[in-house]
C-alpha cells in the first residue's frame, strides 16, 4: 500500500515509516509481507512527518523518545548537537521536525503501539497483538 491508501472500516492498518535505502527498513517490509499484514508505507524522507504525526509516534512508542534520533549517525555528529539536548518528547519532536533524515528507521505503528524495528524481530512486539 502507499501513504495515500486508507484502511477499510474494521481493518487494523499498520504504518511503517520507511527509508528505502535502509536494509533494516526493507527487511521490515519483507516481514510485513511474509505475515500478510495490511500496511501503508510512509517514505519519511519524501514526506517528512508533521508535528502531529511525530507526537502520535512518541505517544505510542514502546521505546524512550530519545531513541527516535540517530545520535550515532555521522550527520548528527557533524551538526554538533549535544544528545542531552534531545531528552524530552518535545525536544525530540522539535529536532525531528528540522532533521527528519535523522529519525530512526523503520518505525512501525500498529494500533496503540509503535516500535523502532531494529532489529526487525522487534516487529513482533506490535504485530503479535493484531
Amino acid at each position: 500500500m502507499t501513504d495515500a491508501d486508507a484502511a477499510a472500516p474494521g481493518i487494523q492498518l499498520v504504518t511503517i515509516f520507511h527509508n528505502p535505502g535502509c536494509s533494516k527498513s526493507r527487511g521490515a517490509l519483507d516481514m510485513l509481507n511474509e505475515r500478510s499484514v495490511d500496511y501503508r508505507v510512509v517514505d519519511y524522507l519524501v514526506s517528512p512527518p508533521s508535528r502531529e504525526t511525530l507526537t502520535m509516534i512518541v505517544s505510542k512508542l514502546v521505546d524512550p523518545a530519545p531513541e527516535l534520533i540517530r545520535t550515532t549517525d555521522e550527520r548528527f555528529i557533524e551538526l554538533g548537537v549535544d544528545p542531552s539536548a534531545c531528552r524530552s518528547a518535545e525536544e525530540v519532536i522539535a529536532f525531528l521536525l528540522v532533521h527528519p533524515d535523522l529519525m530512526q528507521r523503520p518505525i512501525v505503528v500498529a494500533g496503540d503501539r509503535a516500535v523502532i524495528a531494529r532489529p526487525i524481530e522487534r516487529l513482533a512486539e506490535v504485530l503479535d497483538g493484531l
